[in-house]
């Protein structure tokens, strides 16, 4: 009877382990969904700030942007765009956003109403953006965009 009791005692305590685990797992996973949203609004602020400096610490050294045009640009163009403001961000409202989560890595869709001067061409678009990001010491990078509209 003591070792029956014994063993209930054990089993139970590794049953309290194992669920203390998966909550610490669904937290960390909580917050990765979170710091990698967060990056993605971030670029959004700034854009519209146009901090070049800022935005190429959160964006891969070889980030690429595919416009909704199907044109596909790479940072250093862009950021030259931004720079001269034929592409200038006036401002962004999130509409609806989804983040899954695959270890290091992060699929974003965010659904932004964006007004912007793109090419001489202002208007507020329904933009939704593919972002792929890669967690790199503990911090979310942005590795590639693909933008078209909703």
């Amino acid at each position: 009877m003591k070792y029956i009791l014994l063993i209930t005692f054990c089993l139970s305590g590794q049953q309290g382990l194992t669920e203390n685990k998966k909550t610490k797992m669904e937290i960390n996973t909580i917050g990765d969904e979170a710091a990698a949203l967060a990056t993605v609004r971030q670029l959004a602020q700034l854009m519209i700030a146009r901090d070049i400096i800022s935005m190429n610490l959160i964006l891969d050294q070889h980030y690429k942007l595919t416009h909704m045009t199907g044109y596909v640009q790479s940072k250093s163009e862009w950021f030259l765009e931004v720079h001269k403001e034929s592409m200038k961000y006036y401002s962004a409202q999130e509409v609806d956003h989804n983040v899954k989560l695959n270890g290091k890595q992060a699929d974003v869709i965010i659904r932004n109403r964006v007004d912007a001067r793109i090419w001489g061409s202002r208007n507020t678009w329904n933009l939704q953006q593919k972002l792929k990001l890669e967690k790199r010491h503990g911090k979310w990078i942005i590795l590639q965009s693909v933008a078209s509209t909703f």
